[in-house]
């Protein structure tokens, strides 16, 4: 009988987990909120749940922001996530000798009409990337951001410009850090990024 109640509890929370992330991506898609967290609990107080123990994992959110706008924006999400592709793969080939990424939600899919673009760069120099900016007469917001690469927190430059009223959001980082899994938390999966001719292959693939 134990047993049974614990598979009753452990049932409950996942279709809690579940109920979560569907609000949390409609919050997300149709309120324009990017924050995971926020939306999180967003959704959880909208649903009554006051215990964020189980709340679901980004990824639980990005596969319930692609199932919402597979049902309620699939034409409207694909043309949106071809242009920002389109806006991505620009600013990369701009800042090519920068060894540029791009990760988040226009490269995973889930991108919405508020994504932002998240790209990350890899070189010794990030003063130099500020300099390159600055010498093509391009429009910025410097910043900081944090990742997790192992349980060490590292805190890099983030500099965010705008491309038609899209925010590019470009992180600097060390080379070394190209080479091993980064997360923005550390309970969270490592983030997953693509070269150029990777984008370049998947806005191929959407023609």
């Amino acid at each position: 009988m134990k047993g049974r109640g614990r598979n009753n509890d452990e049932r409950t929370r996942a279709n809690e987990r579940a109920r979560i992330a569907h609000l949390a991506a409609r919050i997300m898609v149709e309120d324009g909120v990017e924050d995971y967290s926020l939306a999180k609990k967003k959704a959880a107080r909208q649903a009554g749940v006051a215990d964020n123990r189980h709340l679901p994992g980004n990824d639980e959110i990005d596969d319930a922001l692609k199932s919402y706008q597979q049902t309620f924006h699939a034409d409207a999400q694909r043309d949106r996530l071809q242009e920002l592709r389109e806006k991505a793969l620009r600013a990369m080939q701009e800042l090519v000798e920068f060894n540029p990424h791009l990760c988040g939600s226009v490269l995973s899919g889930s991108a919405g009409k508020y994504a932002d673009i998240n790209l990350q760069l890899f070189t010794d120099d990030a003063k130099a990337v500020e300099l390159f900016l600055i010498g093509c007469g391009i429009d910025y917001k410097p910043g900081q951001t944090s990742f997790y690469s192992g349980e060490a927190r590292i805190t890099v430059p983030v500099f965010t410009m705008n491309d038609e009223g899209t925010d590019i959001e470009i992180a600097v980082l060390s080379p070394r850090d190209a080479r091993v899994p980064l997360k923005t938390s550390l309970a969270g999966k490592a983030i997953e990024r693509a070269k150029l001719a990777a984008v370049e292959e998947l806005l191929s693939q959407m023609v």
